[in-house]
């Protein structure tokens, strides 16, 4: 929810000014487990690749890699390569479009993946993630094609830089095929019930093949790329104030 509501600020135009980051970062410090994967509450619940991506995309809109131990999160993406090639929620469990795309897109904010993964082990998920292609997107072997996959394995093949090698036509036919035409939105299936989340990650979909009318979406925070621009506005503003304290503190000092 964290990484929602800074989202959701971002997306309004907030300056997250008001917004109590060491806060942020001290409670994503007290959810981070030993083997680097992170709870959702302190209280304890599941713990798996979502959350890592949640913390990943806290500290990249913070601009702060304190509330992490970054190399136990590698390691625990690293780990949770299965014997398929491709990610899953941990290890030793099944490769997955949705823990696939939360580590490679964990690893793209921190600016590690080609760090991480050799360029053959990276062929190898891309490989994986391709054939998840029949005419939109599955996110395992042998599973229906869902709407929301083609953003989680479409995201993927474009922070991996193949994206354009899918079929766009067959993936847009498919994501259109789920849309309600009466009261509107995207299902997960054809000629099912439409909902908020299908809904969003059809657009997603569509974004990710440059259909018209549709901002671009940036593909490892999951934000526009307006609202993801917006963003490097205020790092940057953030970085010239440091400068500036810093500097006042050593003129200070002398």
């Amino acid at each position: 929810m964290t990484y929602t509501a800074l989202s959701s600020l971002l997306i309004l135009g907030d300056d997250l000014s008001r917004v109590n980051k060491e806060a942020c970062l001290e409670g994503l410090r007290a959810l981070q487990l030993p083997d680097g994967s992170f709870c959702a509450v302190p209280e304890g619940s599941e713990n798996d690749m979502r959350f890592v991506y949640c913390a990943a995309c806290i500290c990249y809109i913070l601009n702060n890699w304190s509330g992490m131990d970054m190399e136990r999160s590698i390691d625990y993406i690293r780990r949770s390569m299965s014997y398929e090639n491709a990610l899953g929620q941990g290890a030793g469990l099944e490769a997955h479009g949705g823990s696939t795309f939360c580590g490679i897109a964990s690893l793209c904010l921190m600016g590690k993946l080609e760090e991480v993964f050799s360029e053959k082990e990276l062929n190898r998920i891309r490989r994986w993630c391709i054939m998840r292609q029949l005419n939109g997107f599955q996110g395992r072997p042998n599973k229906p094609v869902d709407t929301c996959y083609s953003f989680w394995v479409g995201a993927t093949l474009m922070l991996l830089n193949i994206f354009k090698y899918t079929n766009f036509e067959k993936n847009r036919n498919f994501i259109l095929s789920t849309q309600d035409r009466i009261v509107g939105g995207f299902a997960k299936w054809p000629d099912s019930h439409p909902d908020a989340l299908h809904a969003y990650f059809g657009i997603c979909g569509l974004s990710l093949i440059g259909e018209a009318g549709i901002c671009e979406v940036h593909p490892a925070l999951n934000v526009s790329i307006s609202t993801y621009k917006h963003l490097q506005l205020l790092h940057d503003a953030w970085k010239a104030k440091d400068c500036v304290k810093n500097s006042r503190d050593v003129h200070i000092s002398t």
